[in-house]
Formats: C-alpha cells, structure tokens, sequence
C-alpha cells in the first residue's frame, strides 16, 4: 500500500541521517586539550577585588569557621590560628591564611590511566566534567526514574565515546540498586574499566577516599606519581561559615596523598549568605580560602581547585534559582577572586531549573557555560545533563550539552588572520558578483571551516517533516542510543583488571552492612 511505502521511506530515511549524525567528526571529536583564547571579562575592577578580598579577610578573623573535626583543628591550632576547641571555630589571620594558600600550584598535571587523557589544571586551559551528584535519570523512553546502576555504567560509557569530555564523573546517578556501602566500589570499577580518562570520586569522610587511593594504586602503581596527581574529589562548605567531619575527612585524606581536592562552597544567596551578590561572593572567597588553606596544612604544595558555586534563591518560593544574571555575577566574580591569589578555577555550566530539556532549559544553559568561558573557568563541573536543578540526568540533555560543548571548544580556537586565511588572491580572483561556492579555497576548507552540528536541525521544513518531524531532544534519544551500541571498553591490563576485581570484592565484604554515614 501507498502508506506504508510512504512510511518505510520516511523510516529508511531517518535511519540513515541517524547514522550520518553518529558518525559526525563533531560528535566523534578526538579527545584534545581546549586552550580559551578569550580574554578573562572583570567585572570588577582592582579596587573591587581588594573590597571583598578584604570583606573575606575580615570573616575569617573576626567570625571564623567552624571545623567540625578533631584533625583539623589540631592542624589549625598547630598552625597558630586561634581554636575554640568547645565551638570548633577557627580564627586565623589573613598573614597565615595568605601564607598557606601561596603554597598551592598555580598549575599542575592530573594523570589518567591513558596517558593520551592526561590533562592540564590551570592557565588558559579548559577542562569539561560531566553531571554529578544526581538522584534521578531520564530519557524519553522511560521518563524520570530513580538512577540505576545500568544508568551509571551508561553515562560512564558516554562520557567515555566524548572526546569533547575530560573527566570520568564520579556521581553521574545515583544507582539506587546499589547498598549505600558499596557506591563508591561500583564506581570505581566503573571508571577505571569503562573509562581510561582522569577520575574523580566522592570525597566523602575517610574510608571512601581511602578506598579511591587503594584502587588507583592498583591501576597507577604504589606509591602513586609523584609529578601530579590521579584522582581528584569535590570539598563542598557547609555554608554558612562551616565544614563538616565528611568534607574534612576526605579533604585531608585526599591532600595529604597528593590528590587533587576541588574546594568548592556552595551558596544560595539570600539563604547561605546575605542576597546581595558582593557579599554572598565575599563568604564564598573566606569559604574557599579556609578550605584551600587546610588543605596546604595536610600537605604543602598539595593540588587545589578554587571552587565557585554560588547563585541566588528565588525568594518566593525558597528554591535554588540557577542559569540567572546573578549566578552569572557569582561565577565570573569568583574567577576574578581565584585569579588574585593564582588558583586554578572551578566553576559549573549547563544549569537550569528545568525539568526537561526544552527552552527554558536551553536557555538557562547558555546563562552557566557563557560565564564560564567569559572567566576563563578551568575546570567546568556539571557540563552534561543536568536537569532539575541537579536532580535529574538526562540522557537527552547529555547529548544537547555535548553540542554546546562542541561549539565552545570550536570557537575557542580563535580567528586565523594569517593570509591563507585572509584570501585576497582568492577574492582578487572572482572579484564583484561572483561566488566563491567552487574555488580552491573553500574546497580545501569544505570540512573544516565551519562548525558541523550533529544535532541541530538545518533541513528545509518540508524534508524535516517528512523524516518524521523529530525534535531535538527526539534526536538526541537517538543519537545516545547510537553512540552506545558503539562503544568499546578502553584496554586495560589484565593483571590490573584482576587485582582491581580483587579488591572491590573484597571491599564489598567488608563493608556490608557497614554504616559509612553515622
């Protein structure tokens, strides 16, 4: 019959562009370091940096921080800050805290298990991680569901065939079917087997980073390298003006390995912190400060990440706003704070409050990674997926960010002015009313010149809608799917393998049963 003729063609069709689409050089991109050639937007000028350098300075001295870990204050009060060992608060003076943190590296190397994914932290380099710490997964197939660990193997997978991604994500979803104990070992074996590239783990109290040091001894040799480091974890504050034993205890057991602690407050202005950016950026500055510093007195020299993560409420409702001018202010503020004491700079892309991937989601997006390319962030956390406001991954949105991220890294390349680029021979040569359709020129640059989209749509209405009218994110599903039924383990040696096998097993039960969150 006509009809279905008519449908099977539509059918044949859309496969073929979907598999076109798949095989984009973009999608595919080779794995590469990312230099911004952007000039870093201050938007404060020296005298604003020095008001809330001195605001944050302020906080520390006056009203301390309040560290809820017998270690740590011990190292404080070692140190010469002034403890009070009945409130766990730290008082330090600027000359001390200055001190510590001019011990950390301005730059440094972060080793994957392939060294063709080793990265570099700091200057004009740009690192993408994915999403991380979500509860749910989603995709237009199943809906919004409690994250599995299939999802997560998953993810893992797709961060794997992303070269335009650094990072293998430590909590990319929460696998639910997994006992609380043993997360963290099923993301190990994950990362290291499904992935070759740089890990991340959470650094949750010490048996979780102590577990994460043990594994990487295994894939990395014992001691671990000692010209920079392998695994890495994200030091959240307890804003207000606090840390708890958990971030403590994986800060110090991570710095005084040599690992890299991403030292990140997180603040919602309004709620954290007072609502006026200025001063919510001033908490977040003594926040970080306070963690960075900690982390040099468990071992000088120890490689940090000055994390920003601070955005506004919406103060109607209570909840956390994000993709908003302020949060905007608070990323690029906080670059301008990590470049005054020359630190490498965290900051986060892709958020929104959106609860699929649509336009509200789209835009907010493009509110979190503009900023961050305009600061010249260094290490972008949250790059992929997020949806919800950090609830959710969704595989559909994962792959819309991998386009944004595509885009980024081609624009960052910058304009070529040299006179092959220039080409007034060429435009000598056709001169008033021709084309330049045909020349040597453009057939030399025919795949390179411009960015190739693999998932924005550029057909004619008609051809787009008798391929079965797809959106983007119907796209997407597709692509994800693709992308999947290609990928391939990266090797890994077999002894290795064996031994890593060996002791998530053997961690597993151990731990069984075991409350790691008391």
């Amino acid at each position: 019959m006509p009809g279905r003729e008519d449908r099977s063609a539509r059918t044949a069709r859309h496969d073929a562009l979907r598999k076109s689409r798949a095989r984009s050089p973009y999608l595919n991109i080779p794995f590469q370091t990312i230099h911004n050639s952007l000039t870093p937007t201050e938007l404060l000028d020296g005298a604003g940096v020095e008001r809330i350098h001195d605001a944050s300075m302020c906080i520390l001295e006056e009203f301390g921080i309040d560290f809820l870990d017998a270690e740590a204050l011990d190292l404080w009060e070692k140190a010469g800050a002034t403890v009070d060992h009945t409130k766990r608060r730290v008082k330090m003076e600027r000359g001390l805290v200055l001190e510590l943190v001019g011990k950390a590296p301005e730059r440094f190397t972060w080793h994957a298990r392939n060294p063709a994914h080793t990265i570099q932290i700091g200057g004009d380099q740009v690192v993408f991680a994915p999403n991380g710490g979500t509860v749910f997964a989603s995709d237009l197939d199943n809906g919004r569901r409690p994250g599995t660990l299939a999802d997560f193997h998953n993810f893992q997978k797709l961060v794997q065939m992303t070269g335009v991604l650094h990072v293998a994500g430590e909590q990319l979803v929460v696998p639910h079917d997994v006992p609380v104990s043993q997360r963290h070992l099923e993301r190990l074996w994950a990362g290291f087997t499904l992935t070759d590239k740089v890990m991340m783990e959470a650094a949750h109290g010490r048996v979780i980073p102590a577990d994460a040091l043990a594994a990487a001894e295994i894939i990395f040799g014992s001691p671990l390298p000692d010209d920079g480091p392998v695994m890495g974890g994200i030091i959240n504050a307890n804003s207000p003006l606090r840390y708890d034993d958990r971030m403590i205890g994986g800060l110090i057991t991570f710095a005084r390995a040599g690992q890299v602690t991403i030292i990140t407050p997180f603040i919602l202005a309004g709620v954290m912190s007072p609502v006026t950016t200025a001063s919510a950026v001033a908490q977040q500055n003594a926040e970080a400060l306070a963690g960075i510093a900690l982390a040099q007195l468990a071992r000088p020299g120890a490689p940090v990440i000055y994390g920003g993560f601070t955005t506004n409420v919406d103060l109607k409702s209570g909840a956390p706003a994000f993709g908003t001018p302020e949060g905007a202010w608070a990323l690029m503020l906080g670059a301008q704070m990590a470049r005054r004491y020359r630190l490498p700079y965290r900051g986060s892309g892709t958020l929104t409050n959106a609860k699929v991937a649509d336009a509200q989601a789209a835009t907010e997006t493009q509110w979190s990674i503009w900023p961050c390319m305009l600061a010249r962030t260094n290490f972008v956390m949250h790059a992929v997926g997020w949806l919800e406001s950090g609830l959710t991954a969704s595989f559909e949105k994962f792959i819309m960010d991998v386009e944004h991220l595509a885009m980024f890294q081609h624009f960052l390349q910058g304009i070529d002015t040299s006179d092959a680029s220039l080409a007034l021979a060429e435009i000598g040569q056709i001169g008033p009313g021709g084309h330049h359709l045909g020349t040597a020129h453009t057939r030399e640059r025919y795949t390179t010149a411009f960015y190739q989209p693999f998932l924005a749509d550029r057909l004619p209405y008609e051809t787009w809608d008798e391929a079965g009218r797809f959106d983007a994110p119907m796209r997407a599903n597709l692509l994800w799917k693709e992308l999947l039924a290609q990928y391939e383990a990266p090797p890994l040696d077999i002894a290795k393998r064996d031994a890593l096998a060996d002791f998530i097993a053997r961690r597993k039960r151990e731990l069984a049963g075991v409350e790691l969150y008391t």
